[in-house]
């Protein structure tokens, strides 16, 4: 596990300490854990679990483009400052703006939301509880709950149900944010930018075929009265999982703490990438009272004054959650919208401009890069889209998707 130290570190990076921050960034427990029970609710345990295969298909395509322009500008300013280059002197400031934007919003969002933990749940779940669901429930039974939703098409079910899947599996910008500050970053950007999709793709499925492996009883887990009050379904897997078999609950608590920790470590991370966007966008005065923002810490050597800014936001984002579930939606939201949509304004410019004007690292696709980066940027507007669209029927105050209005 990284070190506080090195996470906020201004110092040389490694390979390994890049990869480390970008996929810890992209933690499977902080993007899985808080949507497992509404998603499984939507359309039942195949579309989850399936969901997770296709999301991760389309996602290399978005990774695979953003590594060759990560190879092409390894720089901190990473994406707003690829779309300037990528998008011409007529419409890079333009470009640049917008995708400055949606970064900082994603990121600073994206706060408020490692590997050896990880195996010790999925090996260690499905051995404890008392009896397992075959493999036919897990991966073909599909189930809608129009009564608990609202949502009677199955269609729209099946697409709300993928969404822990989309909210999860992004992040891996992480990287690019600091290439300033790793060796070799025209080649070890985009081999962390690929490594981290390819861990958090299995590692994810594992975690998430674990959790519907290890289901006792469907309803039960939306039930009001058990012994996380319905809220919390991947908790109540695990007291399940270790009451039944121990008749008490330590060892749950035990794995909670381990999924926890990886929230704290994940928010640091986050925090990380989101201090350096902040940092290289008031470096270049594309932010309200920028000379504040880009001062570096005299002693530690870190852009303080961002992180602190990115940690207020956070918190005033966050403090409606205490009195408004739904807060917690829009919030997830709005993260993967201003993020993942910030991946989009590069990789479009990347698909029309000239190949003349681009200047290829060794990361470079050739003429794949067209179709990749098609494929890439219209994924990203779907998911985009998704993000925006309601969650719960009727639509009221208390389910309403504020993302929209919040952006």
């Amino acid at each position: 596990m990284v070190s506080l130290r090195s996470l906020f570190c201004c110092g040389e990076q490694t390979l390994f300490k890049t990869l480390a921050i970008s996929f810890s960034t992209m933690t499977l427990f902080t993007g899985i854990t808080p949507l497992y029970g509404s998603s499984l609710l939507y359309a039942g345990p195949a579309s989850l679990v399936w969901g997770w295969v296709v999301v991760s298909f389309f996602t290399w395509f978005v990774g695979i483009a953003m590594a060759e322009i990560c190879s092409s500008f390894p720089t901190t300013g990473s994406l707003y400052f690829w779309a300037a280059h990528l998008a011409g002197p007529v419409w890079g400031p333009f470009a640049s703006w917008c995708c400055a934007w949606l970064e900082a919003i994603g990121l600073i969002a994206g706060i408020g939301t490692q590997v050896i933990g990880g195996s010790v749940i999925v090996i260690m779940l499905p051995l404890v509880s008392l009896t397992t669901k075959p493999a036919s429930y897990v991966f073909t039974h599909f189930e809608t709950a129009p009564d608990s939703t609202g949502i009677t098409s199955k269609a729209y079910a099946v697409i709300l149900s993928i969404l822990v899947s989309q909210y999860s599996l992004y992040g891996y910008d992480a990287a690019a944010h600091l290439t300033e500050e790793t060796k070799g970053a025209d080649r070890n950007g985009p081999i962390a930018i690929l490594s981290s999709i390819g861990i958090i793709s299995v590692f994810g499925w594992a975690y998430i075929l674990a959790l519907t492996f290890s289901i006792q009883d469907f309803n039960y887990l939306y039930d009001a009265g058990n012994e996380t009050a319905g809220a919390f379904v991947p908790a109540q897997i695990l007291y399940d999982a270790f009451h039944g078999r121990y008749n008490n609950s330590a060892g749950a608590i035990v794995l909670l703490f381990v999924i926890w920790g990886s929230f704290f470590f994940g928010g640091l991370s986050i925090t990380t990438s989101a201090a350096r966007v902040v940092y290289a966008l008031s470096r270049d005065k594309g932010i309200p009272f920028s000379s504040i923002w880009r001062k570096i810490h005299p002693k530690h050597k870190v852009p303080a004054n961002a992180v602190w800014l990115c940690a207020a936001i956070c918190i005033l984002l966050g403090l409606p959650i205490l009195k408004v579930n739904v807060v917690f939606t829009a919030i997830t939201s709005i993260c993967t919208v201003g993020w993942v949509g910030g991946y989009a304004v590069p990789i479009f410019a990347r698909m029309v401009m000239a190949e003349k004007r681009f200047k290829p690292g060794p990361f470079y696709l050739g003429r794949a890069r067209r179709p990749i980066c098609l494929v890439a940027f219209l994924w990203i507007c779907y998911t985009c889209s998704v993000f925006l669209l309601p969650t719960l029927y009727p639509i009221k105050w208390d389910t309403f998707n504020y993302a929209p209005v919040a952006l």
